[in-house]
């Protein structure tokens, strides 16, 4: 069975993205680049990772980082990423409302899925093969999928700010162990990734 990673940019005090986020601030009310300098100053030095947050079979994210669009789909959002996205693959975005799949430029087709993290986690399945599924965020898609311990492995980004308020990963999961995998420090990031093992595991 297809692993399930969940990936993300945090700061070193847990914050994900920002609250009230708007079309101009896509992470909400958090510094500028705070969370992802990283990745559009030292692309070059972080290829391998970048290029892993996107070598998935299939994604899943949430409504609020496929678009600001909040309720009923009043408007043609396609994304943040322009007509080429770079997923290049099947991606499941949760919402309440419904909405016909949406096919991009180079293999990206939205899937939009009003059943919940499961069904979601169902699709990918089906569309992902034997290559990986991302848990791709933001926040609280990732908690509520760590929180069903549906989770294998977590790759984080970990950026060296204090955000101070936010959206926060690990906010409600609960228990949880986690087994280092493997760590590299880059000039503007530390990326880590874990085993997420059952809480009760000895």
């Amino acid at each position: 069975m297809s692993p399930v990673v969940a990936t993300m940019s945090i700061s070193l005090d847990g914050i994900g993205a920002g609250v009230n986020q708007t079309e101009e601030r896509p992470f909400g009310e958090v510094p500028e680049n705070a969370l992802h300098r990283w990745m559009f100053e030292t692309p070059e030095e972080n290829r391998a990772e970048m290029e892993a947050i996107v070598a998935a079979g299939a994604f899943i994210m949430g409504r609020n980082m496929f678009g600001p669009v909040r309720g009923g789909w009043d408007r043609d959002w396609r994304g943040w990423w322009g007509p080429n996205p770079p997923y290049h693959r099947p991606v499941f975005v949760l919402t309440h409302y419904p909405r016909a799949s949406i096919e991009m430029e180079g293999g990206t087709t939205f899937h939009f899925v009003t059943d919940g993290i499961h069904a979601a986690l169902d699709g990918a399945r089906d569309a992902a093969g034997d290559l990986p599924i991302h848990v791709a965020g933001g926040p609280s898609t990732t908690n509520a999928y760590l929180a069903a311990g549906l989770i294998d492995e977590l790759a984080l980004q970990i950026s060296p700010s204090i955000v101070g308020g936010g959206l926060r990963l690990f906010d409600g999961v609960g228990p949880l162990r986690l087994e280092q995998i493997s760590g590299r420090q880059a000039s503007l990031v530390t990326h880590v990734r874990y085993r997420v093992l059952p809480a009760d595991s000895a």
